[in-house]
């Protein structure tokens, strides 16, 4: 918990500073008066005031009202639903519009999920980790990926050459590098430089020629100059 001590010739002045130090409001604040402050007797024995503020934390409630102030601003009518897990919650998104708010291949969707984290953990010191979905988008996009990946393995297999699947993000990488990891008869790399970094399945069976030329997913000739890095 984030917390200062402040002193000051009065309470009020003691926490105004307080606060400022914290960037907070008033309400985001709690106070403990650990000194009253004192006059003394002519001046003698006077104690200014000490305080202690601390920010009162509730991830979760910050993380929806930033999404809620967020629709309303959009003028989307979205209803938000959370499950908490130990530190992560998962915050799902359902509305008449709500693929307006995935993007293409979840980017919007991804950019969403980076701003609740950042809003939800700004007070905090034991953060918590916000996955925001959409109807349950992600799940089924990581279902369409791995489907994909295993087809692909498959014609790699039988064409005996590496087929280079879409540019994606390190998780999806890892996704997919994770799917595979137990096939006997491919590996996989990571080929690349973002945001073109894009994982390779490689056939077992694959004949060695520096000439040989490469495809991709969609069985299109693809250049093989890009950077060869793990």
């Amino acid at each position: 918990m984030k917390k200062v001590s402040v002193t000051a010739k009065t309470v009020e002045l003691a926490v105004e500073n307080a606060l400022q130090q914290l960037n907070i409001g008033r309400d985001r604040a709690q106070v403990e008066v650990v000194v009253a402050p004192s006059k003394g007797f002519l001046g003698i024995g006077a104690k200014d005031a000490l305080v202690e503020v601390s920010v009162i934390e509730n991830p979760l409630g910050d993380a929806e009202r930033f999404l809620r102030e967020l629709f309303i601003n959009m003028g989307f009518s979205i209803k938000i639903t959370t499950e908490t897990k130990n530190k992560e919650v998962l915050v799902n998104l359902s509305g008449d519009r709500v693929g307006m708010l995935i993007g293409k291949h979840g980017q919007t969707l991804d950019a969403l999920q980076h701003l609740t984290n950042a809003v939800g953990n700004k007070y905090t010191e034991q953060p918590m980790r916000f996955v925001v979905d959409a109807e349950n988008y992600r799940q089924r996009r990581q279902e369409a990926m791995i489907k994909n990946a295993v087809k692909q393995s498959e014609k790699a297999v039988a064409l005996g050459r590496e087929i280079r699947l879409e540019p994606m993000s390190a998780h999806d990488r890892k996704l997919i590098h994770t799917a595979l990891q137990d096939r006997t008869d491919v590996r996989t790399e990571s080929r690349g430089v973002e945001p073109d970094r894009a994982i390779i399945i490689i056939p077992n069976n694959l004949v060695a020629s520096a000439s040989r030329p490469k495809y991709n997913s969609r069985n299109r000739r693809v250049s093989s100059s890009y950077p060869r890095t793990k």
